[in-house]
């Protein structure tokens, strides 16, 4: 039976090969350009790979969603049963016996497969954490603690100690899974260090940048001749292409403003009550979800997204056209009856409009301007707390171990489909695939 390794390298923009030849000539790969679905961020890209679908078919819209029957977000929630499709890429590999693993993927605890590890950590009812993975089969994450000589450390995986040292964990992980007897033939792990470097500094800082490649590519050669050495061919892909970051953008300010986003006022810090909020947008880099929760305000909010700088694009989602032509009422009833095709979790969770920042922009989450207003989570890596993503997590404070409240700091960004990522395989894949979901299509067939 076929034995692959599949590597999800975060960040791998197709630019940074011709950037950096002599580092990839190292691989002994031909890379070729990758278009990477919308939103290029972690979530939907790892679900639509896993899948062969689109977001819009399997209902992962961004790496947080929004509930409109509790009136809260969530963000890097782990359950594989968010994806709202059962098919998987592998399917008729584990049918005919072949056995699949995941390491590192977000949303892949309950996944159907032989072998998951995910970073979870347990979070102490006085602050603070307990770091630990998930495993299954259980002991796995003991096992790898061992043969690798050291744990893993969530503070290396996310936030301003963020590096390559996390990367460098998961690479010899993989190592020990592959040289292991009851090793997966369809082995799916991830190399995020690029993401951290170019996010922080963004590519145009030509020496970190240049360090950060060299690193990424220093782990690859190992994992690949790991690979050969098990007797398993590779396949890997970036999800996306970090570009610079050059404005920030903030819907839910504007929507404030407006008085659509209601605030809840504790201690003198503001508070997001979605509860009483009219309009409220979930922002994930490059990509915003916007959540209205009247009909009549549709046109407002619209109007009012569409006039900001730096947003390139407003889409009406099938919702927002359903509620638009019923006048239905605000609540979940509206968002299930119109999105049939996916499961009612995913219909609840299904935006009005869809916001796509113009080249170079980027939305952040704040909808407070003084700084004595801004929650208490803010100024912390709180990835399950905050109502959007933050880059800034990656930043230090003033002072330590505050993070970065200044997003005009960050340095890249992404979500665009317009720059392509990259992927390279060591067995002959068809050399005209163009984009992610053409990619996993390739696979699947291959394993067949």
């Amino acid at each position: 039976m076929k034995k692959l390794l599949v590597i999800q390298v975060a960040a791998l923009g197709h630019e940074l090969i011709g950037r950096y030849p002599e580092l990839w000539a190292r691989l002994g790969l031909e890379f070729r350009p990758l278009e990477p679905v919308f939103p290029a961020v972690t979530c939907p890209v790892q679900a639509s790979f896993r899948t062969g679908l689109p977001p819009e078919r399997h209902g992962i819209r961004g790496n947080g969603f929004f509930d409109r029957a509790t009136r809260r977000t969530a963000f890097w929630e782990q359950a594989a049963a968010q994806i709202a499709v059962p098919e998987r890429i592998w399917d008729g590999y584990r049918r005919r016996g072949g056995t699949v693993g995941i390491l590192c993927w977000q949303q892949s605890l309950g996944e159907e497969v032989e072998m998951v590890l995910s970073p979870a950590p347990i979070h102490k009812h006085h602050g603070g954490m307990i770091q630990d993975c998930y495993s299954q089969p259980p002991g796995l994450y003991a096992e790898l603690c061992r043969e690798t000589g050291r744990t893993f450390n969530l503070m290396h995986y996310w936030g301003p100690l963020a590096g390559v040292k996390s990367t460098r964990w998961i690479a010899d992980a993989t190592l020990a899974v592959l040289r292991r007897a009851d090793a997966p033939g369809l082995l799916l792990t991830y190399l995020p260090h690029l993401d951290y470097a170019l996010q922080r500094f963004g590519p145009q800082d030509e020496k970190r940048t240049a360090r950060a490649v060299a690193e990424v590519v220093a782990e690859l050669e190992k994992v690949l001749a790991g690979a050969k050495a098990a007797g398993h061919e590779a396949v890997l892909f970036g999800d996306y292409a970090i570009t610079p970051a050059a404005q920030v953008v903030f819907p839910n300010r504007a929507l404030r403003d407006a008085g659509l986003l209601a605030v809840r006022t504790v201690r003198k810090m503001a508070y997001p009550d979605l509860y009483a909020s009219r309009a409220f947008a979930l922002v994930d880099h490059q990509a915003a979800q916007v959540f209205v929760r009247n009909p009549q305000d549709l046109p407002a909010v619209r109007e009012l997204l569409a006039a900001l700088p730096g947003v390139a694009e407003v889409r009406e989602t099938q919702n927002a056209e359903r509620r638009t032509q019923n006048g239905e009422s605000p609540g979940v009833a509206s968002a299930v009856s119109t999105m049939s095709t996916l499961s009612t979790d995913s219909a609840r969770h299904a935006p009005d409009f869809e916001l796509t920042a113009a080249p170079g922009a980027w939305f952040a989450y704040p909808w407070w301007t003084e700084k004595g207003e801004a929650p208490e989570y803010a100024s912390h890596v709180d990835i399950h707390a905050k109502p959007g993503f933050d880059p800034c997590e990656l930043l230090w404070g003033w002072p330590p171990p505050s993070v970065g409240q200044n997003p005009a700091r960050i340095g890249g960004t992404h979500g665009r489909t317009d720059a392509p990522a990259a992927w390279a395989s060591t067995t002959p894949l068809p050399c005209g695939l163009r984009t992610l979901t053409g990619l996993a299509a390739a696979v699947r067939d291959w394993l067949e």
